[in-house]
């Protein structure tokens, strides 16, 4: 058999196995492997996706990474590196569209389940504030920040302009911490307090501010640390 009828086998037996298994057993390789296939035809992308996956550490490490990143440090085209990159904010935009038009968030858990598909995969810091209805339905996410809240303030001048655009009665503030910690720190404190008040004299509520954490969360308003700083 020639090489090109084995490559040719091997991509099928591929496809075939996702068709009749799913992703579940896959290793990480192989799921680049997989997507590789849709953008660089009649050729083994084996050795690239091991490649790949060694140049990032991991596969979330690799779908976060920027495309030109990718291309660079991967050597490949930016047609393959825009597929890559686009897995994590697909997941997200699935995950986030899961909810529905304008879903009710009314207590503390569905808060976190909620911000917990705005933050999935992100690698980084990024701060949302999630605007809701007088019926605690939400109007809008709005992504108002990235970067970690010591090296650069998320300003309550923002925040307002933001709730006031998207007609808030009142808002939830949602946080990732990238390393793993759900500890509030004490830039996430004092920033929260910033708020709180900034908002209190346009008579909008900070109902809760959520930690994400990978997945978990932690919640202010569940801990009890937005009683003392809403007074």
């Amino acid at each position: 058999m020639s090489g090109a009828n084995l490559h040719k086998g091997h991509r099928s037996r591929v496809k075939k196995r996702y068709m009749d298994e799913g992703l579940d057993n896959f290793s990480d390789h192989e799921v680049v492997e997989l997507l590789l296939f849709y953008s660089i035809p009649r050729q083994d992308t084996n050795a690239l996706a091991h490649r790949m996956i060694k140049e990032f550490g991991t596969l979330h490490d690799l779908f976060e990474a920027h495309p030109r990143d990718i291309e660079r440090r991967c050597k490949v085209s930016m047609s393959t590196a825009i597929l890559i990159s686009m897995v994590a904010p697909l997941s997200r935009l699935y995950l986030k569209q899961k909810w529905g038009n304008r879903p009710v968030v009314n207590s503390s858990a569905i808060a976190g389940n909620y911000a917990l598909s705005l933050f999935a995969g992100r690698v980084y810091e990024c701060f949302y504030v999630i605007c809701l209805n007088s019926q605690n339905c939400v109007n809008h996410s709005a992504l108002v920040h990235e970067g970690t809240i010591n090296e650069a303030p998320v300003y309550p001048r923002i925040i307002v302009e933001t709730a006031l655009r998207h007609k808030a009665n009142s808002i939830i503030l949602a946080h990732n911490h990238p390393g793993g910690s759900l500890k509030a720190s004490n830039a996430d404190i004092d920033a929260t307090r910033k708020i709180c008040q900034a908002l209190k004299t346009i008579s909008i509520n900070v109902v809760d501010h959520i930690i994400v954490a990978g997945d978990r969360y932690l919640s202010f308003a569940e801990q009890g640390l937005l009683d003392s700083l809403i007074l």
